[in-house]
């Protein structure tokens, strides 16, 4: 039995974490923490510590975690350069899986993108489009955000110096480096990624669509329960799939 926290379970996710959680018998939630509940007060009662809330909360909940000795399986996204970092100091201390996206669909589509950059080569100019719901806070999405970083690895570029996000104007015309990344909001929209390889007389895409949290919450709920007892360091839905 991996006994489980819920951070942030008066949220979207969070409510689909609770509710896909009754169907797993292995799991056992002992916790349930949001917006001005006391998450150190029942901490010891969990093996792990799932975190859907706000990025600013994010590094506070892993050095509680961190204390404790608590695996946790971090779902937020949208976390600036020094949250990250503050994050990723404590990665010595105890196990953590830091995905921007839970989905086995969605860690399949990470794979197969990297794939294709490989095998297409610098030939094809790559853009990423992603649509979510309108209460979405950040742009682009964390998942958008991890396609672009596997393009860059796979042509050997830093993201910050290729990632275009957006375009408006007199741009002049698209470099063969640039990554194009936009961000569309509206309505109740899950989530939607494509990945687009464009060349001339031919065009690639790779889409994944998601019309439910429910597959978001059952691929955190599998983290937690292969996090624990993992040696300490940060990993991924990759790693937890065995894709890597």
């Amino acid at each position: 039995m991996t006994n489980i926290i819920i951070n942030g379970h008066k949220g979207r996710m969070g409510q689909a974490l609770i509710s896909c959680a009754a169907q797993v018998p292995e799991l056992q939630v002992v916790g349930q923490v949001d917006q001005g509940d006391d998450l150190a007060a029942i901490i010891g009662r969990c093996d792990a510590v799932i975190e859907f809330t706000f990025h600013s909360v994010t590094p506070a909940v892993a050095a509680l975690c961190a204390k404790h000795h608590k695996a946790l399986v971090i779902g937020t996204t949208g976390h600036s350069d020094s949250e990250k970092s503050q994050i990723s100091n404590l990665k010595s201390q105890i196990p953590m899986v830091w995905a921007s996206n839970y989905s086995t669909g969605v860690n399949t589509l990470f794979w197969l993108t990297r794939k294709a950059a490989e095998i297409l080569g610098p030939g094809f100019d790559l853009e990423v489009v992603e649509m979510h719901h309108r209460l979405k806070k950040d742009a682009p999405s964390g998942t958008a955000a991890t396609l672009g970083e596997i393009l860059a690895a796979v042509r050997r570029r830093q993201p910050a110096k290729v990632l275009r996000h957006g375009r408006e104007g007199i741009v002049g015309e698209r470099t063969a480096e640039e990554i194009g990344m936009h961000s569309l909001r509206g309505g109740d929209v899950v989530g939607d990624h494509t990945v687009i390889f464009a060349s001339n007389g031919e065009r690639l895409e790779l889409t994944h669509k998601a019309s439910s949290r429910d597959t978001f919450a059952q691929g955190a709920l599998r983290a937690a329960q292969w996090v624990v007892g993992k040696p300490p360091g940060i990993y991924d839905m990759q790693d937890v799939l065995g894709l890597v």
